[in-house]
C-alpha cells in the first residue's frame, strides 16, 4: 500500500519554492526550461498522436485479413474517440493541479503498452477494449500541454508557441504514413502496433527526465510577471485565487462561461471534419479512385498533416500580429476556406496523385488553424487555473466529434457510398462558421489594461 501512495505521489503538483531574486538567474533559467519544456512536450505529444493514429494506416491490411467491415472499423474509431474525449475532461480537470510532468509521461507509456496489445488480438472485442484503454491514457497528452503552454508562455507570444507546439499533431501524422505503413506493407499490420507501442514507451521514460511543472515549482516567478505583462484584474487575477478547487474552476469558468460553450460547439464540427478526413481519406482514394498502394495513398494523408504544419504557424502568427491576439477572425475565415475545399475534392472526380496532394494539403491547412486557436481562446476566454480544464472541456465535446466520425460515418458510408461522406463533412463546416461568427470579436483584453479579462471587442 504503502509502494501504491508513494507512485501516486508523483501525480501530485508539487509545492512552489521560494522565489529567485537575481534576475540574470531569472533570465537564463527561464531561457533553458522554456527551451526544454518546448521541444519535449512536442516531441512527446507527436508520439501520443503516433499510437491514436497507428490504426488508422493498420486499416487496410487489417481488414483484408481478418475481413472487417468498415462499420466495425469505424467503431473502433468511435471507441477510442468515445473514451479519449471523456479522459480529456476529467484528466483536465485534475490536471491543473497535478504534476503535468508525470501525468504527461505516464499516459503516454501506456498508450505504447496498448498498442503492443491490441497487436496481439484478433478480435473484435479484444481490439475495442485495448482501443478505448489507449483512448483513456491518450487523454493525459492535451491537457499537460495546455498547462505547459499557459503558464510558461505569454499571452502576447502564445499564439505563434501555441502554432508551433500544434504542428506535433501533424508531425506525428507525418510519422504515421511513413513509418506505419511501411511497416503494415513490409511486414503486416501487427508489426506497425508493435513499433508504434515500443517508440511510445520510449519516449514517455525520456519524458519523465525532461519536462517540469510549473516556474513557480523551479523557483521563477510567473510568465506574466517575467515579461511584465501582468493584467490587473481583482477577480481573475491569480494572486486573488490562489486556492481554487477543481468544482470552482469548473463551475464558475466552464460550466456558467457561454464563450466555452460556443467553441465547444464549433469545435465539435472541426472535429468532425478533421477526424473525418484523416481517416476515412484513404480508404476513399483506394476504393474511389482507384489507388492501389497503401504508400501512394500515405503520401496524400501525409499532405494533409504537412499543410496543418503551416497552417497552425500561420494562424497562429495573423492571430498574434494581424489581429493583435483575437482568435475569433482567423477562426471564421479558415473554416469558411475549409467548407469550399471539401466541397471541391468532392466534385473533382479525376484521379491524380499530385492534385489529390495539392487539394488534401490545403484543407490540412485550414483546419489545424482553427482546430489549434480554439484551444487557445478557451485558455484565454476564461481563467489561467482553468488552462486544462478548459481545454479538456471543450476536448471532450470535440472528440464527440470524432465519435461521429467514427462508427456513423462508417454506417452512411456502408448504406449510401461516398457522396453521404461529403455532404456530411460540408454540412459540418457550415455548421462550425455559425458558431464561430458568434465569436468573431470575443477577445481577451490587451496586457496591462485595467480591465475584465473577457469582453467584446468594439465592433
Amino acid at each position: 500500500m504503502a509502494k501504491f501512495s508513494a507512485f501516486f505521489s508523483y501525480f501530485k503538483q508539487p509545492k512552489a519554492l521560494p522565489e529567485i531574486q537575481d534576475a540574470p538567474t531569472i533570465e537564463s533559467d527561464y531561457k533553458h526550461w522554456r527551451i526544454r519544456i518546448f521541444y519535449s512536450m512536442y516531441i512527446g505529444y507527436a508520439v501520443y498522436y503516433v499510437t491514436r493514429k497507428s490504426f488508422t494506416f493498420a486499416i487496410p491490411s487489417l481488414s483484408a485479413d481478418l475481413n472487417m467491415d468498415k462499420a466495425s472499423l469505424g467503431w473502433l474509431g468511435s471507441m477510442l474517440a468515445i473514451s479519449y474525449g471523456l479522459s480529456k475532461l476529467i484528466s483536465g480537470m485534475l490536471s491543473d493541479n497535478a504534476n503535468a510532468r508525470y501525468f504527461m509521461a505516464v499516459g503516454l507509456i501506456l498508450t505504447g503498452v496498448f498498442n503492443i496489445i491490441f497487436g496481439t488480438a484478433s478480435t473484435f472485442w479484444v481490439f475495442a477494449l485495448c482501443w478505448m484503454l489507449n483512448g483513456w491514457f491518450q487523454g493525459f497528452g492535451w491537457p499537460p500541454c495546455a498547462k505547459f503552454l499557459t503558464y510558461w508562455y505569454s499571452q502576447s507570444e502564445r499564439g505563434r508557441w501555441w502554432g508551433a507546439w500544434n504542428t506535433s499533431h501533424n508531425l506525428g501524422g507525418a510519422i504515421i504514413p511513413i513509418l506505419i505503413a511501411f511497416c503494415a506493407d513490409t511486414w503486416g499490420w501487427r508489426s506497425s502496433m508493435y513499433v508504434a507501442g515500443g517508440i511510445a514507451i520510449i519516449t514517455g521514460l525520456w519524458l519523465i527526465n525532461r519536462l517540469r511543472d510549473t516556474p513557480a515549482t523551479l523557483g521563477l516567478p510567473s510568465i506574466e510577471k517575467y515579461k511584465n505583462e501582468i493584467i490587473v484584474n481583482d477577480k481573475n487575477n491569480e494572486s486573488s485565487e490562489e486556492s481554487l478547487t477543481v468544482k470552482e474552476i469548473f463551475m464558475k469558468y466552464i460550466l456558467k462561461n457561454k464563450y466555452i460553450w460556443i467553441l465547444a460547439g464549433a469545435y465539435f464540427f472541426i472535429y468532425i471534419i478533421r477526424i473525418a478526413i484523416n481517416d476515412w481519406t484513404m480508404p476513399y482514394l483506394m476504393e474511389k479512385k482507384g489507388y492501389t498502394r497503401t504508400m501512394d495513398a500515405g503520401k496524400v494523408i501525409f499532405a494533409f498533416e504537412i499543410g496543418g504544419v503551416f497552417g497552425s504557424l500561420v494562424a497562429g502568427w495573423l492571430s498574434d500580429k494581424l489581429f493583435k491576439g483575437g482568435r475569433g477572425p482567423v477562426n471564421l475565415l479558415f473554416t469558411i476556406c475549409i467548407t469550399i475545399l471539401i466541397a471541391i475534392f468532392w466534385q473533382m472526380s479525376v484521379t491524380n496523385l499530385y492534385l489529390d496532394i495539392l487539394i488534401v494539403g490545403a484543407i490540412g491547412f485550414f483546419v489545424f488553424g482553427p482546430q489549434m486557436l480554439i484551444g487557445i481562446a478557451a485558455v484565454e476566454l476564461s481563467h489561467k487555473k482553468a488552462a486544462a480544464t478548459s481545454t479538456g472541456f471543450i476536448g471532450w465535446i470535440g472528440y464527440l466529434g470524432a465519435v461521429v466520425a467514427g462508427g456513423p460515418i462508417g454506417m452512411l458510408l456502408d448504406k449510401f457510398g461516398w457522396n453521404s461522406f461529403f455532404i456530411t463533412t460540408v454540412i459540418c463546416g457550415i455548421i462550425a462558421c455559425v458558431f464561430l461568427a458568434f465569436l468573431y470579436n470575443a477577445r481577451v483584453y490587451k496586457p496591462n489594461k485595467s480591465s475584465a479579462i473577457v469582453s467584446e471587442k468594439a465592433a
